[in-house]
């Protein structure tokens, strides 16, 4: 197998620790590893860095006495990890792809609500979807009419910030926020009149919400959990399950995320002598088989795209729930679960599939029917 090279696209924050190996939640260990197991020597580069008319770019490469910014010809194969938010960038990237730079996951921000919109498109999905409606005066009243318990999220917020829950409690609407004010950084107050106080209402009418339903999740030790099941195509371009593990919230508040705090574990130690062995594998499967129809359906209308982190809530009644869809998978909750094989593999997966690429050197394939298995 010649070697060749593989870009890996950073933000520049990032790309500014490399030579320290302060990346942050990125292991460039495992991204060394991952590409040489598949004869590529990977690159670490940013959008800026790349000249246009030549073709070349300015990157970091791994030498024996460390990382070695240099110039050289742009890879023509690149696995995007930035999040290029402006237009002038995004316009950058659809540059790349016309000029025959196969780009994946080109883009990994995606609007909640687009995203609920797409997968409610697909019939077999509906049942896994919580009732969710694009925030306005007249849909904030039908949803405290038809629930007693709902989030409000920013349709383009990350890592919990800005989510709001409203639930009624003896007959009172009280509302959670995060507060500056609070130690725990979240406070709960009553709504007077039941009403959203003016400040919030002109934030969610003005910047795009998603109002939902609140599932009632599965608890561990009375504290609600979540699922991330990271889902990636891998070297025979099929998408598979490359493993999950369950997040629960702190004490204080009702958001999984691991940047807030979360707690990060194994499905298995959330259940407990609650299931066997076989209703596990049974729940895993059917977890595997929601995660897969979301993949295919969401890269039915999203090109170019190779590896999702998605968020799965499994309610009291064992029904499976899409949560939201990462399109920068932080997989370090698998490290932290001490899930360690498939932490590496949640790298291997994404540079195998940059192999296929360059083997096929032509456009990204296009949905397949079928999908691989992944051990886990």
């Amino acid at each position: 197998m010649p070697q060749e090279t593989i870009g890996i696209m950073f933000d520049s924050r990032m790309y500014r620790g490399i030579p320290a190996g302060r990346t942050g939640q990125e292991s460039l260990t495992n991204y060394e590893q991952a590409a040489a197991s598949h004869g590529l020597i990977p690159c670490f580069l940013r959008l800026e860095d790349i000249d246009f008319n030549t073709k070349t770019c300015i990157a970091y490469v791994k030498k024996e006495d460390g990382y070695v910014r240099q110039k050289m010809p742009l890879p023509t194969v690149i696995h995007n990890r930035a999040l290029q938010l402006r237009r002038a960038e995004q316009h950058q990237v659809t540059t790349l792809l016309l000029q025959g730079i196969q780009v994946y996951n080109v883009r990994n921000r995606y609007r909640k609500d687009h995203i609920h919109d797409m997968l409610r498109q697909e019939p077999l999905l509906r049942e896994h979807l919580p009732h969710a409606v694009r925030a306005k005066p007249e849909s904030l009243t039908e949803m405290m009419e038809q629930y007693n318990d709902l989030i409000i999220k920013p349709c383009s917020g990350s890592i919990g910030h800005g989510i709001i829950r409203i639930f009624k409690q003896d007959g009172h609407w009280k509302l959670t926020r995060e507060s500056r004010a609070s130690r725990k950084g979240w406070a709960t107050f009553r709504l007077t009149k039941g009403q959203l106080p003016s400040a919030i209402l002109r934030r969610i009418f003005r910047y795009a919400h998603l109002i939902e339903e609140r599932i009632p999740l599965i608890r561990y030790e009375g504290r609600p959990v979540d699922l991330r099941v990271s889902v990636q195509r891998g070297m025979d371009g099929l998408w598979g399950v490359t493993g999950l593990f369950a997040k629960a919230a702190p004490t204080h508040t009702f958001v999984t995320n691991i940047a807030q705090g979360g707690k990060v574990m194994t499905l298995g130690e959330v259940l407990g002598s609650d299931v066997n062995n076989f209703e596990l594998a049974q729940l895993e499967s059917r977890i595997r088989l929601v995660s897969l129809r979301i993949a295919k359906t969401l890269a039915a209308s999203l090109p170019h795209l190779a590896d999702l982190g998605l968020d799965l809530g499994i309610a009291r009644d064992g029904q499976i729930y899409f949560i939201e869809c990462n399109g920068r998978d932080q997989r370090y909750g698998f490290r932290k679960a001490g899930l360690m094989e498939q932490w590496r593999a949640s790298y291997h997966e994404p540079m195998a599939y940059g192999r296929l690429l360059l083997e096929q050197n032509s456009r990204i394939p296009r949905q397949p029917q079928t999908y691989r298995k992944y051990p886990y």
